[in-house]
């Protein structure tokens, strides 16, 4: 969840939405994210929302990882009355954070358990939570199993020790693998290995050894990105000092490729560009979601929210997030209504990143003549483009962005 909030107009007290958001609710998928703020650590390379138990030591008990799981219900509480009583059973679960599995499995499993007390859960619903592959054990996770829990996400990074030092990891090399084991023996159905690449320092190598290591792993899903320097944190801060060199975008590109090649060999499909998976049931159905235009509620601290076209966002602080919570007002500090013309560029970045790309009939006539030039180039698919869709090829996928760009035009 990144750190900045963006401008937008105020939220009423009780968190209720306009009757244009709430037509149609139950028609799109719905489901909910949760952020856990709280890190062991700051790693150096994240501007996400997250506290480490230091930082948030003067905001008192109120923003304490003992009482989270209280508030978080009491938003979960407070989504089933702006929603009112439309049938909404959720599709999707994802605990993300932030460590969610810093807090005990059994309050993790208690916000679960609000959500489908208030919602119901549908009966093939997807239910993740992102995890430090040395915050579980065996026990942990069979609890979080039992307790509903499907699917579990490890942040892997890499193989490398001296990757994972350069980006703060401190989880011991060979632990995530051990985790995809400990989470199968627990009857996970679905398991994902997060991977970065184009850490200063890492080597061709290096990034082929951790792709090896999650591949031999037996995950079902692997998700890789590209490291991205965020103004603001250390990395950023080394890197203008020049202690650490800049990845260039053909070296990005380079490693992306090592990537494409390794997974496709492992039986591993692409389906996003930043996401592969070995069948269509192992994909990470809350992304698609996301992806696609559904709803859902975004619970905790800075965490976002849309329903109907109407995007909203939490105060970013737990602190303030527990506050306004306990004076029984919605901890969201502004929202902004999607216009039409916003919601179409939305859906062309979002659906052209996916593996069937969007519809033709999105584009505008310059759009359309952009997307032939993009097909005469080699970045979409002839046969997508055939069909009436903007699908993107391999080299496509190197340079999704720009295409992007040209395409909303």
């Amino acid at each position: 969840m990144p750190s900045a909030l963006p401008d937008g107009v105020p939220v009423p007290s009780d968190g209720s939405l306009p009757a244009h958001a709430l037509a149609g609710l139950g028609e799109r998928p719905f489901g909910f994210y949760v952020h856990v703020p709280y890190c062991a650590t700051r790693c150096g390379y994240c501007d996400f929302n997250t506290y480490t138990a230091t930082e948030l030591r003067s905001a008192g008990t109120v923003a304490s990882q003992e009482t989270y799981a209280d508030n978080l219900v009491a938003e979960v509480r407070l989504a089933r009355r702006v929603l009112g009583d439309t049938e909404l059973p959720v599709r999707t679960v994802f605990l993300g954070g932030g460590t969610p599995t810093l807090l005990p499995a059994r309050d993790l499993v208690a916000m679960l358990g609000a959500i489908r007390d208030e919602f119901g859960l549908a009966p093939d619903a997807e239910v993740t939570t992102e995890a430090n592959p040395e915050s579980v054990d065996p026990g942990y996770l069979a609890e979080l199993r039992e307790g509903g829990f499907n699917r579990i996400s490890f942040g892997m990074q890499s193989a490398r020790p001296h990757v994972l030092q350069l980006l703060d990891r401190h989880h011991t090399p060979g632990r995530p693998e051990a985790c995809v084991q400990e989470a199968r023996a627990a009857g996970f159905d679905h398991v994902n290995l997060d991977l970065i690449y184009g850490t200063p320092g890492e080597s061709d190598d290096d990034w082929r050894a951790s792709l090896d290591a999650a591949i031999g792993a037996g995950p079902d899903h692997v998700s890789a990105y590209s490291l991205i320097v965020e103004d603001g944190t250390k990395l950023a801060a080394r890197v203008k000092r020049g202690e650490l060199p800049m990845i260039d975008d053909d070296v990005h590109a380079d490693r992306y490729l090592i990537a494409e090649e390794a997974l496709a060999a492992a039986g591993f499909g692409w389906y996003e560009v930043s996401n592969w998976a070995t069948t269509e049931a192992g994909r990470c159905k809350h992304n698609e979601l996301y992806w696609t235009g559904g709803d859902w509620w975004g619970a905790g601290p800075g965490a976002h929210s849309h329903v109907g076209g109407v995007r909203w966002w939490n105060a970013k602080h737990p602190a303030a997030y527990a506050q306004a919570l306990a004076e029984g007002r919605t901890p969201a500090l502004g929202r902004e209504l999607l216009a039409g013309e916003d919601r179409r560029v939305e859906r062309i970045l979002l659906e052209l990143r996916l593996v069937d790309g969007c519809p033709l009939t999105l584009l505008t006539a310059d759009g359309l003549r952009a997307a032939e030039r993009a097909l005469a180039d080699g970045l979409l698919d002839p046969a997508a483009f055939a069909d009436g869709r903007a699908a993107l090829t391999l080299r496509g996928r190197l340079l999704a962005d720009g295409v992007v760009r040209d395409l909303v035009d």
